[in-house]
Parts: C-alpha cells; structure tokens; sequence
C-alpha cells in the first residue's frame, strides 16, 4: 500500500483538517511526510501541521498510520530468518540508565537475537552511543551491511542510527526540536516506534521511566505512553513489553560515560569498580535481569518472563554474559582494557545529618553535563571520564561531614565545574529526619495480548 504513487492534496486543506480535530488517512500523513522529507512540503507548512497534532492529537489508529509512513521512509531490516525472534529494548530515558550493555550481551548469550540502534544523550539523561564510545576505538557506525552480519554472527550488535532508517523521523525531529512541539503523544510514539521496527525485530520491551529523573514525572503519564507504544506495536504485529520503572534517584552508584562502562563491567565480571563491590549496584543489576528476562521471553527462548530472569540470572552468573559483551567490543573495534578513568575528583559533603528523602534527579544529570559528561549544545566535546558517584542512596542514613557524592573530571582548570556541580548536586539532594518509605524499582509490568 506503501508503495502507491503519492496522491495530491493541498497542505492548507490538511493542516485545516487536523486543525479542525478531523483524523487524517493513510494516504494524507503520506503526502505530508514524504513530501517534506524530500523538500516538496516547505517547512513553515509542515511546522503548523505539527502544531495542530500538538494542540488536537492523534487516534490510535492515526498514530500508528504516521508510524507506518515514517517507517518506510527508508531501509526496513529484515532478520526473520534468524534462529531467534528478533528483540531490543528502548528506554524513555533515565540518569545513570546503563542498562543496555548489561542486558545485550545477557540476551544474546541466552540465545536471543538482538538488533540494537541506540541514541545519544538527550538533555538531562544519558546516551548509550556516548558510553560506549568511553571505550578507547569503540564504533557505533557500522554500515548495516556490517551491523546485519554481526548480528547474524555474534547475535548481537549495537549502533546509531545511520542515514537510512527513517529519515523522515531525523527531519521530523530536528523540526520539532525548534517549533516546540517535541511533548506530543503522538508524535513522541511514532517517533520511537519507527525507529524500533525498522530494526527487523519482532519483539520489544520497554523501560518507561517515571519520576524527577525522568521525562515522564508520574506513574500515570509513564502508564499512558507505555499503553500508546504498546497499542502501535501490537498494530505492527510486533509484541510488547512495557516496565514502569522508577527514576526518583539516579540508576546504580556512578553517572557519567567511562564510569558506567565500569559499573557495567563489574556486574557483568562480578569484581569491585573503584572500590564499589557488585552487591552496590543491586538496582542496575536487577532492572537488567528483569529487562532481559522479558526480552528472552518475547525473543521464544523462555515460557514466561520469570524463566527469562532465570536464563538472565544463569548466564550473568556464569560469565556468558561477559563474554559476550567482549566480543562486541572486541568486534566493533573496542579496548576495554584501555577504558580511561578520571583523573581529578571532588568530595561534597552533607551538610547536616539525617535521611536522604529526595533527590531532584534530573539535576542530578545536569550536575553531570555541567563536568562535561554529556553536552549542552550539539558542538561541545563530551569528557568520557566525567561524571558523579553516589554515595547514598535515598533512604540511607548519613552524618553531618559524611560523602554524598564524589565528583570526577579528566584534567585542566575544573575549579568552576567542580563549583557549579557541588551546587547543583546539594540543592538537589533533601536531608531529613524522617527516614522516607522506599518506593519499588518497578511499579508496573504490562505485556500486549
């Protein structure tokens, strides 16, 4: 159907229909997509069609149509004929969110076949590509001819996005980046689920996060969008799985590219990372599992998702896991035996003694791009060492003069960094006398019929 010649509307005629709360067909948001991608449809027309999706939203149905159209803007990969349902995981976005290099490898040493594009740091959260490329010679652009035959090797390989899947949505985007129109429902969905069917896969599950660390500051919107995915997927034939995890503090103990690369490591290989022993990274090893378990499930490897956390469990355990993710360093040209460490560090301190009850995550995560962990425009250079240790988490008990966090930066004059970090981490971070009730790391599971 796709693949019609183009029909001819007028753009006025469109942005008044959806203007107006009309519902588009599949053949008007083709005009309108593919005439923009290729120059036809002038940007001033497509930003005020964007607006009108914004202001009067979409139908599923809509929505799923606008995924479809965007997906077949470009190349869609194919690896139904791997031995495994092909599986990835998207994140909505998270501080100290490592989990992509832990549950990879896990999948795909539990059999799974795992096509994984990955992004890069969005605002306040981290990017998968920037950690990995913390480890020294690392390449995320593989050409798709290389990432389609280590795929089918290895059964794992992670990217960026490269020029031929969806173009339509790296246009789209970077149009709605300037018009704000990015906090669409609709637009956010078809957006994600575009990118994640080009892959080839036939299975997905998603970490919707929640929370001051999150985009989605509620359980209740992290629930709405998970249900917008899951309905497109299902749309798609592909099925679906949506965790509902809890951002209200930052993921693990370390923030910032090299250091997460080392919490990885240590919970892959079971060993310290700067004196941190594995049992300190208890959240970002069970969130993983979970993840994976229900990737190894979706993927036809396991029954049900609680065999899919044993497989995860059994091969984390075993050392499968690690070295499998050797072999995608290894692969894709990395040396993590060179992964550089910082070089100058600053201690903060709580300044009274009681109860971490809150921590403002999302400046947490901008503490760390002010060390240069990540960028605040798209020309700045990102410092692979940068970045923050969590010394309590909330809940934990600490005295007046005691570690809350330590702050690290390569070399240089950092006493400015160093300055307006220390800040932003201690007005982040509550103290009180009053031990807080933790809150679950998963609020909620949801799996497509």
């Amino acid at each position: 159907m796709l693949k019609q010649r183009r029909q001819n509307f007028l753009p006025a005629e469109l942005i008044k229909k959806k203007r107006s709360g009309q519902e588009h067909t599949l053949e008007e948001l083709k005009f309108l997509v593919d005439g923009f991608v290729d120059g036809s449809l002038p940007e001033y027309q497509m930003s005020a069609w964007l607006m009108s999706v914004y202001f009067k939203g979409m139908t599923p149905k809509e929505t799923a149509n606008l995924t479809e159209v965007m997906l077949h803007s470009g190349k869609v990969l194919d690896f139904s004929g791997s031995k495994s349902i092909a599986v990835d995981k998207h994140s909505t976005g998270g501080v100290g969110d490592k989990t992509s290099m832990i549950l990879a490898p896990i999948a795909a040493a539990a059999g799974c076949t795992v096509p994984m594009i990955a992004g890069r740091g969005l605002g306040h959260t981290g990017g998968t590509l920037d950690k990995l490329e913390a480890i020294p010679g690392f390449n995320v652009s593989l050409s798709l001819e290389q990432f389609e035959k280590q795929v089918s090797t290895l059964g794992v390989a992670i990217i960026g996005q490269t020029k031929e899947i969806c173009p339509a949505d790296k246009k789209i985007y970077a149009l709605r980046d300037v018009t704000a129109t990015v906090e669409s429902m609709p637009l956010i969905c078809a957006s994600i689920m575009s990118k994640k069917i080009a892959e080839g896969i036939g299975a997905l599950v998603m970490d919707v996060k929640f929370g001051s660390g999150a985009f989605m500051k509620t359980v209740e919107e992290a629930d709405e969008l998970a249900t917008k995915l899951m309905e497109i997927g299902a749309a798609h034939g592909k099925k679906v799985a949506a965790l509902l995890t809890n951002m209200e503090q930052p993921l693990g103990r370390f923030i910032g590219n090299s250091l997460e690369i080392g919490e990885c490591v240590a919970i892959l290989k079971n060993e310290e990372f700067l004196g941190r022993k594995p049992a300190d990274f208890e959240d970002t090893t069970e969130l993983s599992l979970q993840l994976a378990g229900h990737m190894i499930w979706l993927g036809g490897i396991a029954k049900n998702a609680e065999e899919g956390y044993k497989k995860a469990k059994e091969v984390l355990e075993n050392g499968k896991a690690f070295e499998v993710f050797e072999k995608i360093c290894k692969q894709q040209g990395g040396d993590l035996s060179k992964l550089p460490l910082p070089a100058a560090k600053y201690d903060v301190v709580a300044p009274k003694s009681g109860f971490v009850s809150a921590i403002e995550t999302e400046q947490i995560g901008y503490a760390a791009l002010a060390l240069g962990a990540g960028r605040m425009k798209s020309t700045d250079e990102v410092d692979p060492t940068a970045g923050i240790e969590i010394h309590k988490k909330l809940g934990e008990a600490v005295k007046e003069g005691e570690l809350l966090y330590t702050l690290f930066v390569n070399e240089g004059s950092n006493a400015g960094k160093f300055a307006a970090a220390r800040d932003r981490v201690l007005s982040a971070t509550t103290i009180s006398l009053q031990k807080p009730t933790p809150s679950a790391l998963i609020a909620r599971k949801k799996v497509t019929s």
